[in-house]
């Protein structure tokens, strides 16, 4: 009897029991990239403006993704392809020099791709919920994966040492600027803050479609649901084990753990 087959790489010998027709979303095109993207202008808050004005230098802590905006567009010259604009907002933390005060802003990158998402006329209708009447699923779903970036570089500018393009204000919603605890300063200011960021994002377009695919047998879980109730505390952490690694510094890191290990 053959060993019971379970989600990952499947072997040889393994039996396929039946063709399943499934309904998903299929992957017509991808693409990823390593963007090393210069002098990003930061908005800082309010508190940390005061800080940069009387500021030397600053230097880089840490960059982290809010929020990607995707909007998809089609091609006109190019049937079938579609371009898909991104809206990166970061949370940028820098510390400035000589005072070593901790500033907060926000960052904004701007990223356009094309791929090729195929074209589609259906009018999809579902008991799960109302949809407007008339619509046509013709655009594919665009769909963007990132991690957080790294701050590579910091810099102060003066405001009269400017081109103007380097001037241009944003429009920033509302939910992002939440995301900070006092407002940002979007205006005009005598010096100002860009950060140089890396980013590796992978940007994709998919459709629903219905697929055959191989079946080797229904998925049933093989352990029992625990119940956290049956022990106190006590028990419950006698369980965890203990983290040697958080206490003993490694001998050695391989650079294939962690991108930002090459830093």
């Amino acid at each position: 009897m053959p060993d019971k087959v379970v989600p990952g790489p499947v072997e040889s010998s393994a039996n396929i029991r039946e063709a399943v027709s499934i309904n998903t979303r299929k992957i017509f095109d991808s693409c990823r990239d390593k963007d090393c993207v210069d002098d990003l202008r930061v908005f800082p808050t309010v508190a940390s403006q005061s800080y940069i004005e009387s500021a030397l230098s600053i230097r880089p802590k840490s960059a982290q993704l809010l929020y990607v905006a995707v909007n998809v567009e089609p091609v006109s010259f190019n049937r079938g392809y579609y371009t898909i604009d991104c809206t990166y907002f970061y949370s940028v933390t820098g510390e400035t020099f000589p005072a070593g005060e901790t500033v907060t802003g926000l960052a904004v990158f701007d990223k356009r791709v094309m791929l090729f998402g195929s074209e589609a006329s259906v009018k999809t209708f579902s008991s799960e919920g109302p949809m407007p009447i008339g619509g046509v699923d013709d655009m594919p779903i665009a769909v963007v994966n990132s991690v957080d970036p790294i701050a590579l570089h910091m810099k102060l500018v003066d405001a009269d040492c400017l081109l103007p393009t380097d001037l241009e204000q944003r429009n920033i919603p509302a939910f992002i600027s939440a995301a900070f605890p006092e407002a940002l300063v979007l205006t005009d200011t005598a010096r100002r803050w860009f950060v140089t960021i890396g980013q590796f994002s992978i940007v994709r377009l998919e459709r629903d479609t219905q697929l055959l695919v191989p079946a080797y047998d229904y998925s049933m879980p093989d352990k029992e649901c625990p119940c956290a109730t049956e022990d106190d505390p006590c028990t419950l952490f006698s369980k965890i084990r203990f983290p040697m690694e958080e206490f003993f510094p490694p001998d050695s890191v391989s650079a294939c753990e962690d991108y930002r290990s090459m830093l």
